[in-house]
């Protein structure tokens, strides 16, 4: 399905989102079900990235780029994460290959991956102290 048609299809069943080009903005609480239907309905089967950005004090901001293994189509999907509640739904059930990348993501930033199936650090110590890629990690002898 072209990506118009898609966008057209999903902006009526989830009113909620938010459509710039092709960037979606979806509630957090629609994430698993938009995603589910991006991959099984519309082909998406190919996460290329997650990635999140923190925007303090409020809410961090995920951002997964999907693509269509053999064509050109691609799609990124974004959505807001409470500051002080950093729990996102796994992706691991639909795409495997988020397995490392939310590890990363909460080894550098503390956001908690609910029924991930290995949620541990990745890149630093098990008795490192917070997340360096925080805005208001407190480096030593760095960031104010």
């Amino acid at each position: 399905m072209p990506l118009p048609e898609t966008i057209t299809e999903l902006k009526a069943k989830y009113p909620d989102i938010e459509v710039s080009g092709e960037i979606i903005t979806v509630p957090l609480n629609q994430l698993t079900q938009l995603m589910t239907e991006l991959k099984e309905k519309h082909g998406y089967n190919f996460l290329t990235n997650v990635t999140a950005v923190d925007y303090p004090p409020d809410y961090f901001e995920m951002v997964y780029n999907l693509s269509v293994v053999g064509a050109p189509d691609m799609i990124q999907v974004k959505t807001k994460v409470d500051r002080n509640r950093p729990e996102v739904p796994s992706m691991v059930p639909i795409w495997g290959g988020a397995i490392w990348q939310e590890r990363e993501i909460y080894d550098l930033l503390g956001i908690t991956f609910t029924n991930h199936p290995d949620l541990r650090r990745i890149l630093l110590d098990d008795n490192w102290e917070g997340h360096p890629l925080r805005k208001d990690y407190q480096w030593e002898g760095g960031r104010e």
